[in-house]
């Protein structure tokens, strides 16, 4: 199979619309944090919200979604060429957030049509935040041990028990989330996915406190909370199945690869500087060359997966080895800027932040003990353990 590495005609009219749209469109605080090397974008909700809406009106919100629900219907590669332009420019690409990403497709897939009606129009809209309710502090890697409870008492579900890693918990307004009706079934089944109200009595949200001092993940416990029926997707005890659908089929996690060669190309403006101010750049120019390579690596493991699914393959452990390698790139390259500034990155500075941060990429979005246990598996064809 072919590497796809350049545009047909098509393709290349299609990017060059991209393009424009940014460079019109795009909120000046939004340029101004790429040209100043900023990966993160705190304190510019105000441009991100703007750009949402700029996008939403542009009919780019729900990439992947059909037309008839709203979705802009675009095809793996036109998804690919949006997140690498998006990627490269420096702007949010998932600007739909779990609504867009997850739960809407979720529930196109399996959803009723009075629950269609109900929060796909919401979540284009951006009215509502939703945050995902999978891992448990007992239940993470092995996420079907999950031990929150739900029974049936009439027209309402019971939930009682915990979830954790939470992203954005504090500011959501619904959970999508798995619970287990059946603790007597094989733990692969007696699973259900519901939609909860994180505004209904008994559900309470802790944040947690990272290295960094953000705190982006929560601790969320729900104490006889109850939740309609009328808000469960799909069959009661066939949640797990409900649970992996994935509809966004782009999984070639381009931006991720940009991302950390953005990263590079704002160290090494610091570098160029930083004679004057002290840094030993000279120990780290090899280290910079290492780096820079393997940005490059990280972009060609994408365009594999994207060239898989131009084909109408399924990229699997591919899409696997994409993850581990970029989450492990960008530690590598947090312990390259920590090495530039020397003893002042042991300050709380960009180099410190970014160091900290760097440390739960191996963690979230599945371990790297997973990904390489898929790789080995699937990949390899080699047994289990």
């Amino acid at each position: 199979m072919p590497i796809k590495l350049g545009d047909n005609e098509t393709e290349a009219t299609w990017r060059a619309e991209v393009r424009q749209f940014i460079d019109v469109e795009a909120p000046a605080a939004l340029k101004r944090a790429q040209a100043d090397g900023e990966g993160g974008l705190f304190g510019r909700l105000g441009a991100i919200k703007e750009w949402r809406d700029k996008v939403a009106r542009h009919g780019w919100i729900a990439p992947s979604w059909p037309a008839k629900y709203g979705g802009a219907d675009m095809s793996v590669v036109e998804q690919f060429i949006m997140n690498e332009e998006f990627a490269e420019a420096g702007v949010p690409s998932n600007v739909g957030g779990f609504g867009v990403m997850m739960i809407g497709p979720t529930i196109i897939e399996h959803g009723t049509e009075e629950q269609k009606e109900e929060h796909l129009g919401a979540i284009l809209r951006g009215e509502v935040i939703w945050c995902q309710g999978y891992s448990e502090p007992g239940a993470g890697s092995d996420l079907a041990s999950l031990q929150t409870r739900a029974v049936r008492d009439g027209d309402d579900y019971v939930v009682n028990g915990q979830k954790i890693w939470t992203t954005g918990a504090q500011y959501a307004d619904m959970m999508y989330m798995l619970v287990r009706t059946d603790p007597e079934a094989p733990k692969h089944r007696g699973i259900t996915y519901l939609l909860v109200d994180m505004k209904a009595p008994g559900v309470t949200v802790r944040p947690l406190t990272q290295l960094s001092g953000q705190q982006g993940f929560n601790e969320v416990f729900f104490e006889d909370v109850r939740v309609p029926v009328k808000n469960r997707i799909g069959e009661e005890n066939r949640g797990w199945y409900v649970g992996t659908t994935t509809l966004d089929f782009e999984r070639s996690s381009i931006g991720s690869a940009i991302g950390v060669r953005k990263q590079l190309e704002s160290l090494i403006r610091q570098a160029k500087g930083s004679d004057e101010a002290g840094f030993p750049t000279s120990a780290v120019r090899l280290e910079f060359a290492d780096r820079w390579i393997e940005a490059e690596v990280a972009k060609m493991l994408s365009y594999r997966v994207i060239s898989m699914q131009a084909h109408n393959l399924i990229p699997n452990h591919e899409a696997s080895m994409c993850k581990l390698y970029s989450s492990e790139l960008s530690q590598r390259i947090a312990n390259l800027s920590m090495h530039m500034y020397g003893m002042h990155g042991n300050v709380r500075n960009r180099a410190s932040m970014g160091y900290m941060q760097a440390v739960s990429s191996t963690i979230a979005g599945g371990t790297t003990e997973i990904q390489k246990g898929i790789m080995a598996t699937r990949g390899l064809g080699l047994p289990r353990g």
